[in-house]
């Protein structure tokens, strides 16, 4: 075997001293700590020094794509029509993946979208899908384009193929306290992407006390770091940055947001999902190309969405015509006083969600299809004594007490004047 060209303690002690990466030495760093030459301490240390440190956007750069490189790539172009991707960052009551998908692809620009599950406080969309019998999230390659073919959306788990190397990574940095960092959280999400073969990408990243950047500002520069690796890839990528201050729509949970998804695409649905939904197809379709064809606000009243809903579902193995698995325990909250609902946090909604059930501590744990919350009052909105604030599901009703316990921490009632201020629902765009 010939020599390794590089020792890892000194690329690791460069970075730590604040210098450059050579392309060379991360090409090295990366394919070396996939074929285990270099250790699991060595990697986390290399993670810290760039969570402390930084890197520039040649770097970023690399990284992202000795990612791409330590796995198989996907070719879309045998579809001969566009294609168009949409990743988000993540929140409460996320569920716009499930409209947005069929809803593009009613339009003209297919969407080969790889998704996630949930860990914590936010939602994962396959856990939401998993909700419907029968509906499978590992797909092979060749079902992926089959299903693709056919219905003109795809939504499913990445394979193991796809960037192996950030999947190794993203799990250390879990337990070395290294998830913050910027370089680390691009690079993660645009090689996936990236590797995808998608021709068009919109990234959705979410601004608030439910999301991963709290501030406008952290989500700008996080926001403007993938849009340009997206961009240097060749691969059309924008971003908006949307609010997560308050949590999405009516529903956090997995079927719950399921039967919301199903609403929107019926032609009805809570406003600020429709909303998000539409603007978020117009710039995926502008991004693709394919910005002349049918408008999603009418492919949403038209039914043409719902029709790619229900073909994509059953092409999975899904029934779309199934009842969705309901809780064996609710729970309602009633309000105490007349007055307005002046504040509705995002987090707090989204961790009661959570310990009831709907989402997993560890990467192992099962969710339950059924639970999660429905608030039947909008942030902003008035409100009457005794009348209905939430309603809680789960299979366990042991698990309410901690949920009413987080969840009474984020929502008040008050005068009109105590209205607590919130972000606009698109805040900005990144070319």
């Amino acid at each position: 075997m010939s020599p390794e060209p590089y020792a890892a303690v000194d690329i690791i002690a460069a970075k730590r001293d604040r210098h450059e990466l050579t392309d060379p030495q991360i090409d090295w760093f990366v394919d070396a700590y996939v074929r285990n030459v270099i250790a699991e301490e060595q990697m986390s240390a290399m993670a810290m020094a760039i969570l402390l440190n930084g890197m520039n956007r040649r770097e970023i750069v690399r990284w992202t794509k000795a990612y791409i490189d330590s796995g198989e790539t996907m070719d879309w172009s045998a579809l001969g029509r566009p294609t168009a991707d949409k990743h988000s960052t993540g929140g409460v009551g996320d569920k716009i993946t499930l409209p947005l998908a069929p809803l593009v692809a009613a339009c003209g620009v297919s969407v080969p979208q790889l998704s996630g599950r949930g860990l914590g406080h936010t939602g994962g969309t396959l856990d939401k899908l998993e909700s419907i019998p029968g509906w499978r999230a590992n797909l092979s390659n060749t079902e992926m384009f089959e299903v693709l073919q056919k219905t003109g959306a795809v939504i499913c788990a990445a394979s193991q193929t796809l960037a192996p190397a950030d999947r190794r990574i993203y799990a250390l940095r879990d337990v070395t306290a290294t998830v913050e960092s910027i370089p680390l959280i691009s690079a993660s999400i645009m090689s996936k992407k990236i590797a995808e073969g998608t021709g068009a990408l919109v990234l959705d990243v979410k601004v608030g006390s439910g999301a991963f950047m709290k501030t406008v500002e952290q989500a700008r520069e996080l926001a403007t770091t993938m849009v340009g690796i997206g961009n240097d890839a060749g691969v059309t990528t924008r971003a908006l940055l949307t609010a997560m201050d308050v949590p999405l729509g009516r529903t956090a949970g997995n079927a719950l947001e399921v039967q919301e998804s199903i609403d929107v695409l019926s032609g009805g649905g809570p406003a600020d999902v429709v909303e998000l939904t539409i603007t978020l197809a117009r710039e995926m379709l502008e991004a693709a190309g394919a910005s002349n064809t049918k408008d999603p606000a009418v492919a949403l009243q038209d039914g043409s969405a719902m029709d790619i809903w229900r073909a994509m579902i059953s092409a999975q193995g899904g029934d779309p015509a199934a009842a969705l698995p309901t809780a064996r325990e609710t729970h309602e909250v009633l309000a105490t006083s007349d007055g307005y609902l002046t504040r509705l946090d995002a987090l707090a909604v989204g961790m009661a969600s959570w310990r009831l059930g709907a989402g997993r501590a560890r990467k192992e744990d099962a969710v339950q299809f059924g639970a999660g919350i429905q608030w039947h009052v909008g942030h902003g909105e008035s409100v009457v004594a005794g009348q209905k604030l939430f309603t809680l599901h789960t299979d366990e009703s042991t698990r309410f007490a901690s949920a009413l316990e987080v969840l009474t921490t984020g929502y008040e009632i008050g005068s009109e004047s105590e209205i607590s201020q919130r972000l606009p629902l698109i805040i900005d765009r990144v070319l």
